[in-house]
């Protein structure tokens, strides 16, 4: 049995495009000026497209006579700063933009913020409602926090994290500890706001008391984090990666990384930090739109030069020095994975919230950036995921003093425009009614609005057992044949790779967060909500059969009260009143630890969820039987 960071290689990949040795990231294509310029552009007509007009327009014919397929409709009214990659991603599939809007509804809706949109009913968007707040520094520190507390080795890739000003105290006093417990240990720490995005508010300190030095703690909260001292140098300088991740779905997970990536960075040679250098973030800060402003900033039209890079160049460079590059993009998707695992059980909260089971909304998928550090000896560490990533393609050049102009960023297109063109090719719509047809009349199946029939004499069982079975088997190569002709004719293979549930087998293990979550929503009662009140805590406890002689319903409203009061009072949303998702984790965790206190916390956790399940099996089964009577 291989150990959970180790990935397996499968039995059967899908056909990608060749890698070179060592190296899981594609290389650069080589093109002639003309070719990269028709590259970029993609098919159809140039410049801006028109109000409803179709992106790569033709006659509506395909060669031979044949009529086309109805063109998959891309609503980019928000898509703010991503505008121009997409353009040139939507004329090269050939899709139809309208970017004034539609009045009928379109097959994606693309954002360029978060999800904001209660008009629509159908299509997909391309943001998860609550991911924008998943993934600020104090709500991410809380979630892979409490996978620590269960899965300390597995989740050691986050550094040591507090909560300001919530948990000052505490981190002033653990640190004392620890420096009274090793005279000789000189930590440095960073500072970031809870908001704070593109380095704004980011500091590093040698002490705790620095921390009163800056006020307005109170209005603008942080996390404080121990800095990482030792990274990776190339050319002397510190950098990072950042690494774009598709989540296509949320139930079931499915999870896509970019095979090529950006590495960011710094502009001053690095150094360990000290009282001197402290202040220098050129020196310490690796965020682009801080070294931008930078003397020392090299914009570049090479992947493998400049101040901003290709990750695969890096990778190749690492490789050429005999570094098992393999080993580091493994530990880079296990990272990724774990992340996107400690996330979900909050999200699928706030998405239920705003989706709920059984109301028309739309289906959702997300690009999301992670700023991934090496260490020295090649660990990766996360040190943000961003809602947002930023998708320009091209950066300001200042021709005089005071007078700039946007330039095309080379780099930046080669990453981003193949991200954002393969996430639409995942999301196709079309290409995925076309599945469906086919499973449909392979097997004699009818759709209706509401069932499906059967031609043959099979039970129903056995039409959902033949389903499943067409499902995992994957559709025919005819059918690949028929997707890679009609619709993906002359694009490159796939920048996007599959990693779950691709290993979901070494991962399902760390999803017992994900089954308390499914508790939590079962007993919100109203729908559009995210805490629970007192009455949905104490039909919880009473459904799941966890009330007895030693732990009455009076001392479940205790429990409710302490534990929603505190977390009330750490400046979680005061718009509803109730429990909210974390105080019902630590309350969970209580009676874990009180109905099996010889297990261990993982082991209590897993222990209790099967006992709620069962229990809330037993009495689902007496309601359906009371119905059919």
């Amino acid at each position: 049995m291989e150990p959970p960071g180790a990935l397996p290689r499968p039995h059967s990949p899908a056909p990608e495009a060749a890698e070179p040795p060592g190296s899981p990231a594609l290389p650069a294509e080589e093109h002639p000026p003309a070719a990269q310029e028709a590259k970029r552009r993609g098919p159809g007509p140039q410049g801006p497209a028109e109000c409803g007009a179709r992106v790569g327009a033709g006659d509506g014919r395909e060669p031979g006579g044949r009529a086309r397929r109805p063109r998959v409709t891309v609503d980019s009214s928000k898509a703010k700063t991503s505008l121009e990659a997409l353009k040139i991603s939507l004329r090269q599939l050939r899709w139809k933009e309208f970017p004034c809007g539609r009045r009928l509804p379109c097959d994606i809706y693309w954002h360029g913020v978060s999800f904001h949109d209660n008009d629509i009913f159908s299509g997909q968007v391309n943001k998860f409602p609550g991911m924008t707040e998943m993934v600020r520094k104090i709500t991410l520190s809380r979630a892979v926090r409490t996978m620590q507390y269960l899965f300390p080795l597995e989740y050691n890739f986050y550094p040591r994290s507090w909560i300001l000003p919530d948990e000052s105290s505490f981190f002033e006093k653990e640190i004392r500890m620890m420096k009274d417990r090793d005279p000789s240990w000189k930590p440095t720490f960073i500072v970031k706001p809870d908001g704070g995005c593109q380095g704004d508010g980011i500091y590093l300190i040698k002490d705790p008391s620095d921390i009163r030095l800056t006020g307005g703690l109170q209005s603008r909260p942080a996390v404080v984090q121990e800095y990482i001292c030792k990274p990776l140098l190339v050319d002397k300088l510190k950098f990072d990666i950042r690494l774009y991740v598709l989540l296509k779905s949320l139930e079931p997970l499915e999870i896509y990384i970019a095979k090529d990536g950006l590495s960011r960075f710094c502009t001053e040679p690095y150094q360990e930090p000290t009282l001197k250098n402290l202040h220098q973030v050129f020196m310490h800060l690796t965020n682009y739109s801080l070294n931008i402003h930078s003397g020392n900033f090299i914009h570049s039209d090479n992947a493998n030069t400049g101040s901003k890079r290709t990750f695969s160049s890096i990778l190749c460079r690492l490789s050429s020095k005999g570094v098992d590059v393999k080993k580091v993009w493994s530990d880079i998707i296990s990272l990724v994975i774990k992340t996107i695992i400690a996330l979900t059980p909050e999200l699928k909260v706030y998405y239920q919230s705003d989706i709920p089971s059984g109301k028309p909304g739309p289906t959702c998928f997300q690009i999301l950036g992670f700023d991934i550090l090496l260490m020295k000896n090649l660990k990766p560490m996360l040190l943000e995921v961003n809602a947002n990533p930023s998708m320009r393609i091209e950066h300001e050049k200042e021709l005089s003093p005071g007078v700039f102009e946007n330039v095309p960023s080379p780099v930046d297109e080669e990453v981003k425009v193949a991200v954002i063109r393969d996430t639409l090719r995942l999301v196709d719509p079309h290409k995925q009614k076309k599945k469906d047809y086919w499973i449909l009349q392979e097997h004699g199946y009818y759709k209706t609005s509401f069932f499906f029939f059967c031609c043959s004499s099979q039970t129903l069982e056995h039409v959902s057992d033949a389903k499943e079975e067409l499902l995992d088997a994957g559709p025919p190569e005819r059918l690949d044949h028929d997707v890679s002709t009609a619709l993906e004719a002359g694009l490159p293979s796939l920048c996007l790779k599959q990693v779950f549930p691709k290993y979901a087998k070494q991962f399902n293990y760390l999803r017992l967060v994900d089954r308390v979550a499914a508790l939590f929503i079962r007993f919100l009662g109203v729908k559009g909500t995210t805490k629970l009140g007192p009455t949905g805590f104490r039909t919880f406890i009473r459904n799941c059969k966890l009330s007895n002689s030693n732990f009455s319903m009076a001392s479940v409203d205790i429990l409710y009260i302490d534990i929603t009061r505190r977390w009330n009072s750490m400046g979680i949303d005061h718009k509803e009143s109730g429990m909210c998702w974390q105080a019902f984790v630590e309350a969970f965790f209580f009676l874990a630890q009180k109905k099996y206190k010889s297990l261990p916390l993982p082991e209590q956790v897993a222990s209790l969820i099967d006992f709620c399940e069962y229990h809330l099996a037993v009495l689902d089964e007496k309601r359906l039987v009371c119905g059919r009577g």
